[in-house]
């Protein structure tokens, strides 16, 4: 098995190239944009030294499916899915704001939590809370867009609208848009046995109308909880059962490293990779309620991409 961790295409009427933490993003005469979503994996704002094969394809075609599921909510950016690594799109000019939705107190907001904060992002949160606990609706906590190397940072509504990042019409749209989604989603997860518990979702505009961008509901951007047996693990105060990135990051706290100055990513073997790789597959089975079919990861895996994107642009 072969990952792949670099592109360099060069495409007719390719005005520049963004490589990003695991996107490549090639911009097409300033109209539509060919997203490669390549083998490569981060944590903690770092790209790990190896990639994992077959996670490009799980993502490109997990948010692929989200983004045709979702298309009656709002307009989206994207045009065809021409290889399974690869979607192209309509060009927009992306908000600098993540609009982060969740329906449950976890992850950063949890540890927060646990350290007496009790408002994020200008969300008050209530009262004597637990960790995994449902919130009584989904609240959302934007963040910024991080350059590359910075951490994204939170930001509230009303620093959104002081700094003009977005209008308040635009900003009422973002928010509509993010928790429609966030509800479709969570009822697409339950018919899978799955509970949607926080995602991000990013939005831009093109020719002045709001475009959802990026990827969706995958899990790279999201966290899942398996539905069976939640209420009983919170019930005794115990780890919920999750499908995300979150075992990555585990693994590498267990092995002494956050991403923080001076901190070595530990060695990443071939049983490490590829257990990673089987829990993405394992993710999309689950997410998507089919079976994942493997494509070549051989030396000719970009030329196969080449010559798709040409048929698609």
């Amino acid at each position: 098995m072969k990952a792949l961790t670099k592109t360099d295409f060069n495409f007719p009427g390719q005005k520049s190239v963004y490589h990003g933490k695991v996107r490549d993003v090639y911009n097409i005469n300033d109209e539509k944009l060919v997203m490669v979503a390549t083998d490569r994996i981060s944590a903690f704002d770092v790209i790990l030294p190896k990639g994992i094969p077959f996670k490009g394809q799980v993502l490109n075609q997990i948010a692929s499916k989200f983004l045709d599921a979702t298309a009656d909510i709002c307009p989206n950016w994207k045009l065809s899915s021409p290889d399974p690594m690869v979607t192209v799109g309509v060009m927009c000019e992306g908000f600098p704001v993540e609009m982060i939705v969740r329906g449950y107190l976890c992850g950063s907001a949890w540890r927060a939590y646990k350290s007496g904060v009790r408002e994020i992002c200008g969300v008050k949160l209530p009262e004597g809370m637990r960790e995994n606990e449902k919130f009584p609706t989904p609240i959302i906590t934007p963040t910024t867009k991080a350059e590359i190397g910075e951490h994204d940072a939170d930001i509230s509504k009303e620093e959104i609208l002081a700094r003009g990042l977005a209008t308040p019409e635009e900003y009422a749209l973002l928010e509509k848009y993010t928790l429609a989604l966030f509800q479709r989603g969570t009822e697409i997860a339950a018919k899978r046995g799955l509970i949607l518990v926080d995602t991000k979702y990013e939005f831009g505009k093109h020719n002045g109308v709001i475009y959802l961008m990026d990827e969706i509901h995958t899990p790279d951007s999201s966290r899942y909880f398996y539905a069976d047996g939640y209420a009983e693990k919170f019930a005794k105060g115990e780890p919920q059962k999750q499908l995300s990135k979150e075992f990555v990051r585990e693994w590498l706290m267990d092995n002494g490293f956050q991403g923080k100055a001076g901190q070595q990513v530990p060695p990443m073997t071939d049983e490490i990779v590829t257990s990673i790789s089987d829990r993405y597959i394992e993710l999309y089975e689950h997410i998507t309620g089919e079976q994942f079919q493997k494509e070549e990861t051989s030396d000719n895996v970009l030329e196969r991409i080449e010559k798709n994107v040409l048929k698609a642009i």
